[in-house]
Formats: structure tokens, C-alpha cells, sequence
């Protein structure tokens, strides 16, 4: 099977490619590098079954030229600026809605019929039901990310009733794990390697996330592909677990072997749009037979493992 990957080079996008290839599948990969890192596609530059186009997902031409002869596109490129994107709100609209809008519209010029699409879980808003299943009601909109997510699964969904696309869209929670590039995991590690002594956090701490290990969310999106079969698919992805921004901030610290000094901004949100509670109903997916392999804390402690070995040390307090 040809498959296009569009955020190739991204922290997700770069491990589908890799599995893709490993189970035999020839692989298009798509990035404009804005994010995307080329060292994450080492292997994949390497291997005969894999080619790379470095354009934008607005530029039509370059699109189909790159979609030619696929028979899935899996569409991971977006704008993952979650905290700051009502510094910038045009950016969500034309990475995340325009540019699935131009992906269909390639894939129903070139006679491809079905995507993969990364949706979040920031789509529900501040829900009241609590694990939050796929049909929960969707409340008011709380970031322009989940709004231009959500309008792009409204064009999946329409894409389908109109031109007999398949799609599959996953609402994920956090993903963490090896390539891991932003996010908290990320952001303290990085306070702590300026300054070991003092840790800031967004928010009251209190915040209650769920976190989903990379390898594992890849697991459930190839079993959803494999299993489910309806025009429109949408899975819940994450685990039956949640823990605290302050959990996360003391394994993190006694994996370093730090006793920073915490401080916090204060409230129930660290930015605009920023849930206080997270957790997923993943029934759905698991009703096909998956099930992740690590818990939340195991994830966190490989994401740190990796960012530590990545980048600069920490200094340790003696």
C-alpha cells in the first residue's frame, strides 16, 4: 500500500512513518520542516521504500503531485500551538482547517479514499461527563486548536457523505515518548536545566491530564485500520488513568534528582483554553482489542529519559 504522511517530520508523524515502513508499506512523507525535525526521519530517508516532499499543505500543487498513487493519507501536520494561539488565531484556521480541507480536496482529485486524522481531545471542551465518551454532547469551544480541529473532522465527516471518503479520526489525549519536542515533560525539564533550584508552574498544579505513550497510540490507530470499517470512524485515544500536573512535576523532579522550589501562576487553568480535567472514554478503541502498554508515569519517565539524553544535563545539587 502507498501511503501519504503529511507532519512527517514531526514527533508523532516520524513514528508512523518508521512503522509504516516496517510493515512493508511504501511511504510518502510531507512536512514544511517548520516544526518537523529531518533527524527524525534518518531511517526513513535511508530506506528505498521512502519518499520526501518538504512544501506547505497550501500549496495545492505540491500537494497532488505528493498524494499521486497513495491509497491512504494519514494527516498529521497541524498547528499543535495550543497555549498560544490566541496570540496568533489565523494560524489554527489555515494549518489546521484550510489545510484539511486542501488534503481532501487533493484526495478527491486524485481518487484517494481514505485519511487518518489527529484529532484531540481538546474538541470536548470542558465536558461535565467524566471519562468523556465519543458522544458526549460538544460544549462551548474553550481554544481556536480544538475549534480548527473540530471544524476539520466536520469536513472529514462531510467528505464522506459526499464523496465516499473513509476516515478515521482520533481524538487524542497528550502523546509523550521518544522524539517528544514540546509540551510540559518538555518545558520543566528545560526550567530545571537553567535553573535547577526553581521550578514554575502554569496553573495550581491541581490540573488533572491524561497522557498517552507514542508507540502506543500508534498501536491503537493500526488496529483501528485494520478492524473498523465504517465511513466515518472516530476512537477515543488514551488510558483509563489521569494524574496531576504535580504528580508529573515530582517524577520528573526525582528522576533528575532534584528538590526544586515550586511556584505556580495560579487557578484552575495554566493558559486560555488550558482543561482542567482530561480524561477520555476509550471503550471504543478497546472494544477492537487494544490496550497501551505503559501507564501515565511509565510515559512521563521514558519522555524524560529521552529529553534528558537529547539535550543538555541538568545540573544536579550536591
Amino acid at each position: 500500500m502507498r501511503v501519504l504522511v503529511t507532519g512527517a517530520a514531526g514527533f508523532i508523524g516520524s513514528h508512523v512513518v518508521d512503522r509504516l515502513l516496517s510493515a512493508g508499506h511504501g511511504v510518502v512523507g510531507f512536512d514544511n520542516m517548520s516544526t518537523g525535525q529531518r533527524r527524525f526521519l534518518e531511517s526513513a530517508l535511508a530506506h528505498p521504500q521512502f519518499t520526501f516532499h518538504q512544501a506547505e499543505l497550501l500549496d495545492r500543487k505540491s500537494l497532488a503531485q505528493a498524494m499521486e498513487g497513495a491509497e491512504l493519507v494519514v494527516h498529521f501536520a497541524a498547528n499543535a500551538d495550543v497555549r498560544f494561539g490566541t496570540e496568533h488565531p489565523r494560524k489554527d484556521l489555515d494549518q489546521n482547517t484550510i489545510a484539511t480541507w486542501n488534503v481532501l480536496e487533493a484526495m478527491r482529485e486524485q481518487g484517494c479514499k481514505r485519511i487518518v486524522f489527529s484529532s484531540t481531545g481538546s474538541v470536548y471542551g470542558e465536558p461535565e461527563i467524566f471519562p468523556t465518551p465519543e458522544t458526549c454532547p460538544f460544549p462551548v469551544q474553550t481554544s481556536l486548536y480544538g475549534a480548527s480541529k473540530l471544524a476539520a473532522e466536520g469536513l472529514i465527516q462531510a467528505y464522506g457523505e459526499g464523496f465516499g471518503l473513509q476516515g478515521y479520526i482520533f481524538r487524542f489525549v497528550s502523546i509523550l515518548g521518544e522524539r517528544y519536542s514540546h509540551g510540559h515533560v518538555f518545558d520543566f525539564y528545560q526550567q530545571l536545566s537553567q535553573h535547577p533550584k526553581h521550578l514554575h508552574v502554569l496553573g495550581n498544579g491541581h490540573q488533572r491530564k491524561s497522557y498517552l505513550y507514542v508507540q502506543d497510540c500508534i498501536d491503537a490507530i493500526l488496529t483501528a485500520i485494520d478492524r473498523a470499517n465504517d465511513k466515518v470512524n472516530i476512537f477515543n485515544l488514551g488510558t483509563d488513568e489521569y494524574c496531576e500536573v504535580n504528580d508529573s512535576v515530582g517524577w520528573i523532579c526525582e528522576h533528575l534528582g532534584l528538590h526544586p522550589k515550586i511556584t505556580y501562576s495560579g487557578g484552575e487553568r495554566g493558559w486560555v483554553g488550558d482543561s482542567p480535567f482530561i480524561l477520555l472514554d476509550c471503550s471504543r478503541i478497546r472494544a477492537l482489542g487494544w490496550r497501551p502498554r505503559l501507564t501515565i508515569k511509565q510515559a512521563v519517565l521514558a519522555t524524560i529519559q529521552y529529553v534528558s539524553a537529547d539535550t543538555a544535563p541538568v545540573k544536579r545539587e550536591f
